[in-house]
C-alpha cells in the first residue's frame, strides 16, 4: 500500500469505529479491520491469533497475540479507564498493562512479547518492553489517519525478526551450557579430554533432538519430551542410549516387535549418532528437571537462528571461551559485511532484473537457470569454526532460490516440477577444532530444515528432510598445513571467504610461527625475509592466493587493520601482488568488530576481497557505512596506485640512526614508582629536572602515571 492509501483507510477506519467499542463482541474485528486495511495484511486471520489460553492460578484468556513481531494485546471496551485498576476474578486489582504482563510472565520464554499494547477502542497504549518501567506511547483513534505509521512495528517482522533469533539463540546457548554443568558433575573423571569429547558429543545430539521434535521432524511435537518423561529417572540414561541407536538404525534393520514409541522416530544418518563410544553418565533429577522442563516444554526451539547458535553453542560447550566470560557469535550485520559484496548483492540484482522480465516463457527460462546456477556456486571457509559464514551464506542463498521458486508456483500445476537445488553439499570448511566442525555440520542441518519448512509454505506440500545427508565437506585440521584444493576441488569453487584468527607477529605461538613460515615462502622454497613480522591472518591470505591464481574463483576476510597499515603492508602483500598478481575487488576500511560476547571484546578490523588477474572494472571502497566507486584499491586500503614503502635501515638524512627508539630496555632499573618519587626528591633535590613522566601505550589509554 502507498502512503496516501494507507492514509485515507486510517481515515475511514477512525470515522467507522468513532463511539463503537463493545469489548466481547467487536474487539476481534477492529484488530483483524487495522491490520488488513490499514497496514496490508492479506491473511490477518492468519497472522493474529484471539484467546489464546494461559493458565495462572485459573484458565485465562490473551484477547489478541502476533507472533511474528511478538505483540500481546490487551482489549477493553469504550470509555474504559486503561490506566486505572480494574477488578480481577481472583479478587486482585490490575491495570490492563499489569494484567498483560502477568500473562507475559506465564509464557514460554520464546513467546514472550517484545510489545504490549492495551487499547479501548479510543486510545491505544504502546509499551516497549525493552523499557519495561518507560511511559508507553499514546496513539488516540481520532490521530490515527496522521500517525497511522507508528503503529507499523504491528506488522514489522524485520529488525525485530533478527533481534528476537538473537535473543532466542543465546538463550538457547544458555540452556545448553546449563545442561552441560550438569552432566559434567556426574562424569568420572570430569577433566578428562574424553570425558569432555563425550559430553560435547551428547549436548550436539541433545540440541538435535530438541530442534528436530519442535521444528516438526521427528514427525510429532514434544515427541522427545513424552518417550523421556515416560521413564523414571534412574531409567532416563538407558532410555537415552536406545534412543540414540534406533535413530542411527534404518527402518528395515530394526526389531518388529521393538518399543512402539522407540519404532515411531525416524532414521537420522548423517553420522550424528553413530558413535557408540559416547559416554553417557547417570542422569539426576536435576539433569531430567532441565531437560524435560527447561529445554523441552519451555522452550521453542524451531526459532533459533542456525548462524548464531552455531557459534554461541560451541563457544557454551568451549572451556576457553566459558572462562573468558561466555557466549559470542559474530553478528549476522558483520557476515553480510563480507558476502554481500563478494556475491550476494550481484545475485540478488540479477533476481531483481528477472522478475522484472513480462514475458512468461523467457522468464520461466530465465528462473530456471538462476536457479541452476545457484546450484552450481562452491564455497569455502577455511577458519570455519562453527560455521557461521557457511550457515548464513546456505540461508541467503536457499531464500533467493525459494523466491524464485514462490514466481514459478503462479505458473507451474504439477508439484512434481519443483526441484530445490542448492545444497549443503556445496559448502566446505576447515577447522582446526573437532568439536566446533560437529556444531558446524549440526548448524547446517538445521538451516537446511528450516529453509525446507519455507519451501513447503510456498509450494503448499510437504517435503523429506531425513535422512539426513553425509557430507564431508567439513574437515577438521590445521588449515595453514593442510592442502586446501584436498578439502575443496578448485573446479567445484567460487568463492573462499571467512574470519581467519588474529593473532599479531609478536603473540603468535611457536607453532603458530612456523604456521606462517611454512605457508609465506618464495619461489624456490624459502621464507620471505618478512614472514616472521607479519601477522597470523596472513597465512591466509597467501593460502587462498595461490589455490586461485589462474581461475575466476574470489575470495575475501576478515582481518585485524595492522595488514593494512605500516610496516606489514609490504611484507603481507607485495609477494602476493608479484607472485599471484593478486586485485582487490572491494574493501571495508577500519570499523570496530563487536563480537556480541557477553564481555565485550572490541576488535578494529578490515575487510578485504580480492582476486586474481584483471578483477573487476570499478573497486567498492567501503566506510563508515558509505561506499565509494574508484578505480583502484592499494594494500593500504586507499584509492590510489599499487606502491609498498618498504622500511629503512638508514636514515634519508644526515642524522644519527636511531635502533630502539625509546623502547625501556634497562630491567626496569631506570624506574621510579609514583610512591618513591617524593622521599626521592626530599633526598636528592637536585635531581628533580633529571626525572620525567614515562608514557607507553599503557599510560596514554588508561591515564596512568609511570
Amino acid at each position: 500500500m502507498t502512503d496516501a492509501e494507507q492514509k485515507r483507510a486510517a481515515k475511514e477506519f477512525a470515522e467507522y469505529w468513532r463511539g463503537k467499542g463493545y469489548e466481547k463482541g467487536e474487539s476481534q474485528k477492529f484488530w483483524l479491520s487495522l491490520l488488513r486495511d490499514i497496514l496490508g495484511v492479506e491473511y490477518p486471520e492468519r497472522f493474529i491469533s484471539f484467546e489464546d489460553q494461559v493458565h495462572l492460578d485459573h484458565t485465562s484468556f490473551i484477547d489478541g497475540y502476533i507472533d511474528a513481531t511478538k505483540v500481546l494485546i490487551e482489549q477493553k471496551g469504550l470509555g474504559k479507564d486503561l490506566r486505572k485498576g480494574i477488578k480481577q476474578s481472583d479478587g486482585s486489582v490490575l491495570s490492563p498493562f499489569q494484567q498483560a504482563k502477568r500473562y507475559s510472565a506465564d509464557l514460554p520464554y520464546s513467546k514472550r512479547p517484545r510489545w504490549i499494547v492495551t487499547c479501548n477502542f479510543e486510545q491505544f497504549l504502546i509499551y516497549d518492553m525493552e523499557k519495561p518501567t518507560g511511559e508507553p506511547e499514546s496513539i488516540m483513534l481520532s490521530e490515527l489517519p496522521r500517525e497511522y505509521y507508528r503503529l507499523k512495528f504491528l506488522t514489522d517482522t524485520g529488525s525485530d525478526s533478527l533481534r528476537r533469533e538473537m535473543e532466542i539463540s543465546i538463550a538457547a546457548g544458555d540452556i545448553i551450557g546449563r545442561i552441560y554443568d550438569a552432566f559434567l558433575k556426574q562424569y568420572a573423571n570430569p577433566d578428562d579430554a574424553e570425558t569432555l569429547k563425550s559430553l560435547n558429543v551428547l549436548c550436539v545430539r541433545l540440541v538435535f533432538c530438541l530442534y528436530a521434535e519442535d521444528a516438526g521432524i521427528f514427525g510429532g511435537r514434544m515427541m522427545f519430551h513424552d518417550y523421556l518423561a515416560d521413564f523414571e529417572t534412574r531409567h532416563m540414561r538407558t532410555a537415552l542410549i536406545e534412543l540414540f541407536k534406533i535413530l542411527d538404525t534404518k527402518p528395515e534393520n530394526r526389531d518388529p516387535y521393538g518399543d512402539e514409541k522407540l519404532n515411531a522416530f525416524p532414521y537420522v544418518n548423517g553420522g550424528l549418532f553413530s558413535d557408540e563410544s559416547v559416554i553417557i553418565p547417570r542422569i539426576t533429577e536435576e539433569i531430567r528437571e532441565l531437560i524435560l522442563t527447561h529445554a523441552s516444554a519451555d522452550f521453542d526451539w524451531s526459532e533459533i537462528s542456525p548462524t548464531i547458535f552455531g557459534a554461541v553453542f560451541e563457544s557454551t560447550l568451549n572451556p576457553e571461551t566459558r572462562r573468558g566470560g561466555g557466549m559470542h557469535y559474530t553478528s549476522i550485520e558483520n557476515i553480510h559485511k563480507v558476502i554481500d559484496p563478494l556475491f550476494l548483492d550481484d545475485l540478488t540484482a540479477e533476481l531483481e532484473d528477472i522478475k522484472r522480465e513480462s514475458v512468461i516463457k523467457t522468464r520461466e527460462k530465465r528462473l530456471d537457470a538462476f536457479c541452476g546456477k545457484l546450484s552450481t556456486l562452491g564455497f569455502l571457509d577455511p577458519a570455519c569454526g562453527s560455521g557461521n559464514f557457511l550457515t548464513e551464506t546456505y540461508l541467503s542463498l536457499r531464500r533467493l532460490e525459494n523466491e524464485a521458486l514462490k514466481i514459478k508456483t503462479n505458473q507451474i500445476t504439477m508439484l512434481d516440477d519443483v526441484v530445490i537445488r542448492v545444497s549443503i553439499g556445496q559448502f566446505y570448511g576447515i577447522e582446526i577444532n573437532d568439536f566446533a566442525v560437529t556444531v558446524a555440520k549440526t548448524a547446517l542441518w538445521i538451516a537446511e530444515s528450516q529453509m525446507l519448512k519455507e519451501t513447503e509454505d510456498i509450494i503448499h506440500a510437504s517435503l523429506d528432510f531425513l535422512p539426513l545427508k553425509s557430507y564431508a565437506n567439513i574437515v577438521e585440521g590445521n588449515a595453514l598445513r593442510l592442502d586446501w584444493e584436498a578439502v575443496a576441488p578448485k573446479y567445484k569453487l567460487s568463492y573462499i571467504m571467512g574470519n581467519p584468527p588474529f593473532v599479531g607477529y609478536s603473540l603468535q605461538t611457536k607453532g603458530q610461527k612456523a604456521d606462517i613460515l611454512s605457508v609465506y615462502i618464495d619461489e624456490k622454497g624459502k621464507p620471505y625475509k618478512s614472514a616472521g613480522k607479519i601477522d597470523y591472518v596472513a597465512g591466509w591470505y597467501f593460502k587462498a592466493a595461490s589455490l586461485i591464481k589462474g581461475t575466476k574463483i574470489r575470495a575475501a576476510f576478515v582481518s585485524t587493520n595492522s595488514i593494512t597499515q605500516g610496516e606489514q603492508v609490504a611484507g603481507v602483500w607485495k609477494p602476493l601482488y608479484e607472485r599471484f598478481g593478486i586485485h582487490i575487488d572491494f574493501a571495508h576500511r577500519t570499523f570496530r568488530w563487536d563480537s556480541e560476547a557477553n564481555i565485550k571484546a572490541h576488535v578494529h578490523c578490515v575487510i578485504v576481497g580480492f582476486s586474481c588477474g584483471a578483477g573487476i572494472e570499478q573497486g567498492r571502497l567501503y566506510e563508515n557505512d558509505r561506499v565509494q566507486l574508484v578505480d583502484n584499491i592499494n594494500a593500504y586500503l586507499m584509492d590510489a596506485p599499487d606502491i609498498f614503502i618498504n622500511t629503512r635501515s638508514k636514515p634519508i638524512s644526515n642524522v644519527p640512526e636511531m635502533a630502539k627508539g625509546s623502547i625501556p630496555v634497562d630491567n626496569g632499573n631506570f624506574f621510579i614508582t609514583k610512591e618513591e618519587y617524593p622521599e626521592f626528591i626530599k633526598i636528592e633535590p637536585t635531581a628533580k629536572k633529571y626525572i620525567k613522566k614515562f608514557y607507553g601505550a599503557r599510560e596514554f589509554l588508561h591515564n596512568e602515571e609511570r
